[in-house]
């Protein structure tokens, strides 16, 4: 863990790497956003007195419209942009309910391993794209 200044803002976020027939589930940031326009897994804040997978839950079906019925912890990362740092605490998610789409207006988009390669992610992501190369390419 690297040292974080205390007057920084931690933001803990719960993350899912949502998995059908060897493809990751993708969702466009709005502009609006912090590191807007660029894809990312599907996720949300933890809020205080959640669990992980309890905010992976409702934030999943709050955004995309999915019931999780399988997930297991995958990764944790922090990482630090100059204006805050993210806890990022990554989940799989290879069993849900739904037809994945975007409730807030947000496009979404299969993606296989080897096009992860190819598509702009938030900087924090990054080692989360890795992870999972490495991981589908052992299954």
């Amino acid at each position: 863990m690297q040292q974080t200044n205390s007057m920084v803002k931690v933001v803990h976020v719960a993350v899912g790497v949502i998995l059908r027939d060897s493809q990751v589930l993708l969702a466009l940031r709005s502009s609006t956003q912090h590191q807007g326009g660029k894809w990312e897994f599907p996720g949300g804040k933890v809020e205080a007195g959640e669990t992980v997978p309890q905010a992976l839950s409702r934030e999943l079906y709050e955004e995309i419209a999915i019931t999780v019925t399988q997930s297991s912890a995958f990764m944790q990362l922090e990482y630090a942009y100059p204006e805050k740092t993210v806890l990022l605490d990554i989940y799989l998610v290879t069993g849900f309910d739904g037809q994945p789409h975007g409730r807030e207006g947000q496009p979404l988009r299969w993606a296989s391993s080897s096009e992860l390669s190819t598509i702009e992610f938030p900087d924090a992501n990054q080692p989360i794209v890795e992870r999972i190369q490495e991981y589908l390419s052992q299954s």
